[in-house]
């Protein structure tokens, strides 16, 4: 016989500052592409060298047509409807990422840069104040951190074919989190967004007087800025993975673990707890 019972699994500072996590880095990611679109440029080293960016997006005319077109490490795509030219045929903007996507939605450089700090200040000190707590609870040792046992190459293989073919850890064994869970969210706790924040500060003037040794590190302010793109795009890329892994695995379950701190498993036999 199985029991569904109810587990606690995520404490109520993790619970909020996931929320909040989810409100700022969405708003820096909308505000940061209205940043991008007063340059849709990137380029390595200390100045834009406009003539060889590695990534670019604007618009051109074909046929009579504008189209908007990417280009990436100098191979170039049409992308018309989305990135470079978007809006109804015949009444499109000539903008690299559509209005939809961008904070505000109209072109304002400026407000844009104000929305990207302050939900940039406002991600910093909840980060803070989630690493602070994970480390002074526990959190990160007992629940993130992975186990030896977890690091064999054979286990971590084994994780990987079996979400691969959507099988989930059922019963005692969903209690905590996996190994590719655990290692993909220290990479993004400890290396990914700490990584965009230094960048982010590389890239003001400002902070540059105060430690002019980090546009050293990242080789130059457009090295930096190119940097701080690709883990953007890597946090989207993070995201995406983890909302389908949340459908596939059980939105309820999921969601409620995330809202309440309680997640159902199926154990075998009578148990004492709270049942679902």
């Amino acid at each position: 016989m199985k029991t569904r019972l109810l587990v606690r699994r995520h404490s109520g500072v993790t619970r909020l500052t996931h929320w909040i996590n989810v409100l700022a880095l969405s708003l820096l990611l909308m505000s940061g592409l209205q940043i991008f679109n007063a340059h849709p440029a990137l380029y390595w080293g200390a100045k834009s060298t406009f003539d060889r960016p590695w990534l670019a997006i604007g618009a051109a005319e074909r046929g009579g047509r504008p189209v908007g077109l990417t280009q990436v490490a100098g191979k170039v795509f049409e992308t018309t409807g989305v990135l470079g030219w978007s809006g109804k045929p015949g009444a499109g903007v000539r903008q690299a990422f559509p209005a939809w996507a961008t904070v505000p939605s109209w072109r304002d450089l400026a407000s844009g840069r104000r929305w990207h700090f302050f939900f940039a200040w406002l991600f910093v000190i909840n980060g803070l104040v989630y690493l602070a707590w994970s480390l002074i609870g526990g959190h990160i040792r007992r629940d993130l951190w992975p186990t030896r046992a977890q690091l064999r190459p054979r286990h971590i293989l084994h994780e990987i074919v079996t979400h691969a073919q959507l099988k989930f850890p059922k019963g005692e064994a969903a209690r905590s989190y996996n190994v590719l869970q655990k290692l993909s969210y220290l990479a993004v706790a400890l290396m990914l967004l700490p990584l965009m924040v230094v960048t982010g500060l590389t890239m003001s003037p400002g902070f540059n007087a105060a430690a002019p040794w980090l546009l050293d590190l990242f080789g130059g302010r457009q090295s930096a800025r190119s940097i701080h793109f690709i883990c953007a795009a890597l946090i989207v890329l993070f995201v995406i993975v983890h909302l389908v892994m949340v459908v596939v695995s059980g939105v309820w379950n999921n969601i409620r673990s995330m809202i309440t701190g309680r997640y159902a498993i199926d154990v075998e036999g009578e148990v004492e707890g709270e049942s679902a």
